[in-house]
């Protein structure tokens, strides 16, 4: 017995590689990174991460939540069909075309594909294969869909907190007064590896209290299905380290509640249908209240009378390296009181071998930094800053 899951496992796994998705989601995540790197060349003349951040960022955390959601689900006895699995990846095929991971949450993904399964399932058509899968989406247990949702959403809510506020890429907007303010942009991509049984030939359960969904001497399939779970957050009003774990927290929250409805779908379906519902309507006010709260408000980003505000550190520059942190206020550089960015650059040219930083730290303090400089570092600190003059272009420096 040990040995024959043992072996499904290891078919599971090499299913994975055979799956579409998990190779879109490579592409698409450097075609995210892409399209950043154009963004913010477009607005400080040079890149913060490199184009491939968002590849590198796709399985750190993920994988470990796609092993606990597995844990979950085999344990619970969740089975997907094929035909419901296919139905999912067009979902998220079509959620994902407008190169934005906002839609790619669970609660989008997995909630429209629940309509879809029962929509779908009531269809009649003459070819064999579509027909072979419409049937198995007739065959699936809502309830299913509902737990995988609600542990999904869970996940999305933990790696939001944990990972969300990592890398943003920094940006500029316009103030309602015409003037340039600076925000930060939060677009993750989390592949989440899930083993899935589904109806096959290799396992049979004979136990009363495995699967729940299932008859009892049904044999099953194990599949590793790459799940994506998507993330967008633009912030101006608040650091990124400090709003986006607020969001995740409600996620976490909503993933919870979800979860519950769901388990009470195992002796009463129809709430089923109350759980996809409600994560597809929570999630986008968990959204709205945060959009409609960061637009009532000023952007921390913009220029100050007593210093100028880091918008954002290259990574790996002397700025990095000297430990300046996104959202403190330089006010002084070898000596001499900055407002401007080019009052920055004036003073940093008085010393061409030490650079000497009265830094406002983000709790009102102030603390005191220097570094010796190399050839062309003067030039290159690697700080944006948003800076007011024509075209109101951000400044790196």
């Amino acid at each position: 017995m040990i040995e024959t899951w043992l072996l499904e496992f290891a078919k599971g796994i090499g299913r994975f590689f055979l799956h579409p998705m998990f190779y879109y989601f490579v592409g698409y995540c450097v075609l995210l990174g892409y399209f950043r790197v154009k963004r913010e060349r477009r607005a400080f003349h040079i890149r913060v991460e490199d184009g491939f951040f968002d590849l590198r960022s796709l399985l750190p955390g993920g994988w470990l939540a796609g092993l606990l959601i597995s844990v979950v689900t085999i344990a619970a006895g969740v089975v997907i069909p094929f035909g419901s699995i296919v139905v999912i990846a067009i979902v998220t095929f079509l959620l994902s075309l407008p190169i934005s991971t906002r839609l790619l949450s669970p609660a989008y993904i997995l909630g429209a594909s629940f309509f879809a399964i029962i929509l779908l399932s009531n269809l009649t058509v003459e070819n064999t294969f579509i027909a072979r899968l419409l049937d198995d989406m007739g065959n699936t247990s809502l309830a299913s869909i509902a737990i995988l949702l609600g542990a999904l959403l869970v996940a999305e809510g933990i790696l939001i907190v944990k990972r969300g506020h990592i890398g943003t890429s920094p940006d500029l907007l316009k103030s309602k007064r015409g003037l340039p303010v600076g925000a930060h942009i939060s677009q993750r991509l989390w592949l989440a590896p899930v083993f899935l049984l589904m109806p096959g030939e290799a396992l049979t359960t004979h136990y009363e209290w495995w699967p729940v969904f299932t008859v009892s001497g049904q044999a099953y399939s194990l599949i590793l299905v790459p799940f994506g779970i998507g993330f967008y957050h633009k912030v101006k009003s608040m650091l990124p380290k400090q709003s986006i774990p607020i969001v995740g927290k409600r996620v976490i929250l909503l993933g919870i509640v979800v979860g519950g409805i769901a388990i009470a779908s195992i002796w009463y379906p129809v709430t089923a249908i109350i759980a996809a519902s409600f994560a597809l309507v929570g999630r986008e006010l968990i959204y709205l209240q945060h959009y409609i709260m960061d637009e009532s408000k000023p952007s921390i980003f913009s220029q100050r009378n007593h210093g100028l505000l880091v918008l954002g550190i290259i990574p790996y520059s002397p700025a990095e390296k000297m430990q300046i942190t996104i959202g403190e206020t330089i006010s002084k550089v070898n000596g001499i009181q900055v407002k401007t960015v080019q009052e920055f650059y004036m003073a940093l040219q008085k010393n061409r071998a030490l650079c000497k930083l009265d830094v406002l730290d983000i709790n009102g303090e102030v603390r005191y930094v220097q570094r010796a400089l190399y050839e062309g570092e003067h030039h290159e600190l690697g700080i944006l800053f948003v800076n007011e003059g024509k075209g109101w272009k951000g400044k790196a420096v």
